[in-house]
């Protein structure tokens, strides 16, 4: 992908990224709320913004943001995914 693409995504994912994260921050659901799932599902979208972003955005790709961005992810799919303790796996990050 040449530098130009690069930029281009970039400059939508920010975009994007702004957008998510104010959804987020206006979504009054706490934990054990009817919402509080879909409030998830909407900070699961900025995580993966965020991943977007660590994939992208530098030559050399950081080992330690993209061990941060899969944790997350992983942390808050684990809501959604039955039986396969994504928790777990992401701990894993941290403890090899």
């Amino acid at each position: 992908m040449n530098q130009e693409t690069k930029d281009q995504i970039l400059t939508i994912s920010r975009t994007a990224h702004d957008l998510t994260e104010a959804a987020y921050q206006q979504h009054s659901a706490a934990r054990g709320d009817s919402e509080w799932l879909e409030k998830q599902r909407i900070l699961l979208a900025d995580m993966a913004l965020h991943l977007l972003q660590t994939a992208l955005k530098d030559s050399n790709l950081s080992q330690d943001n993209l061990k941060r961005n899969l944790y997350s992810i992983l942390t808050i799919a684990d809501q959604f995914v039955e039986g396969q303790d994504l928790k777990a796996v992401a701990d894993k990050l941290y403890t090899s």
